[in-house]
């Protein structure tokens, strides 16, 4: 894992949370019909940390922090994963994959509006209308009747919007935090801190736990690329393109992701795409374009250094 920042990477990077991340909605609503969310999440995450603490001593890289990169990364750790992964989980036991997907790909209009009451940054032009179309979007998404009628639907719905809140923080706290400098082994700490906390928390919830070796096969299997893809290597990009680039930038993998999620979904469990869904897709992600218009010309700028 280069510290040095080139095309090639951020490309790389890019790729793994556009397209990787999109199948993790798919691979946590499969898992989580059989495992409770916590520990669900808890067990990747702490894995995956270990995994890439040992990937990082035999790269050679140093895995000394110091006390407030050790604070901050307990902080971030919760934000991005204890809080907002868990949530996220946590919703798919109520709502359909492909559904949390679009209703995350809200996050740049969060990450704005949170820019804006936190930092004081002003609300350009084109940005405004895509706040317009974004919270249209979102009104056509949720407010569905055969959706809403679902049982406890509302409740997966808030736990999403309390997953993008923590989400958004997260990306604005981490792009000024004092983190360990190595990319990879920021990621690890994250995921160490995040995995613990979320293990706390599914034991403080009485969360029934089992055996991996009772899991079955399908779910072992989602486990592993969870942990892999989803955690090691997409996670590690988040990170990377936190420091590299805007994070409204980071943001526009939500262009991608729902459609991913909604194919996925669709394809493997039948899960149903409605034409208001589809409506809502379409004005939701133009709205998501008019805030990173200008940002997304800077960004393919990027790749031609």
């Amino acid at each position: 894992m280069e510290e040095k920042q080139n095309p090639t990477l951020v490309v790389l990077a890019f790729f793994s949370i556009y397209v990787i991340w999109g199948s993790t909605y798919l691979l946590n609503k499969i898992a989580v019909s059989e495992l409770p969310p916590f520990l669900l999440a808890g067990v990747r995450f702490f894995m995956a940390s270990i995994i890439i603490f040992v990937i990082a001593k035999l790269l050679g890289k140093s895995l000394a922090i110091s006390r407030k990169q050790f604070l901050n990364s307990i902080f971030v750790g919760f934000l991005f994963l204890s809080l907002g992964n868990g949530l996220a989980v946590w919703a798919l036991k109520y709502i359909d994959s492909g559904f949390a997907a679009l209703q995350i790909s809200a996050q740049p209009l969060v990450i704005l509006l949170m820019m804006w009451l936190i930092q004081g940054k002003k609300i350009q032009p084109m940005s405004m209308i895509g706040v317009a179309l974004g919270m249209l979007g979102i009104y056509l998404l949720v407010g569905q009747k055969e959706i809403l009628n679902q049982e406890n639907a509302v409740l997966g719905m808030v736990m999403i919007f309390g997953c993008m809140l923590s989400w958004g923080y997260g990306s604005l706290f981490v792009a000024k935090a004092d983190l360990p400098k190595n990319y990879f082994v920021n990621t690890g700490y994250q995921m160490f801190f995040g995995g613990i906390l979320l293990i706390v928390m599914s034991l403080i919830l009485g969360e029934q736990w089992s055996n991996p070796i009772n899991w079955s096969l399908k779910v072992q299997t989602v486990m592993i690329l969870l942990i892999i893809f989803g955690s090691i290597i997409a996670f590690t990009s988040f990170n990377f393109l936190l420091k590299s680039v805007s994070p409204e930038k980071v943001a526009t993998s939500t262009y991608v992701n729902p459609i991913v999620a909604l194919l996925l979904g669709w394809y493997f469990l039948n899960e149903e795409i409605t034409l208001q869904s589809a409506m809502a897709a379409a004005i939701l992600l133009t709205g998501v374009y008019f805030i990173n218009t200008k940002k997304k010309l800077a960004l393919f700028s990027l790749f031609k250094k």
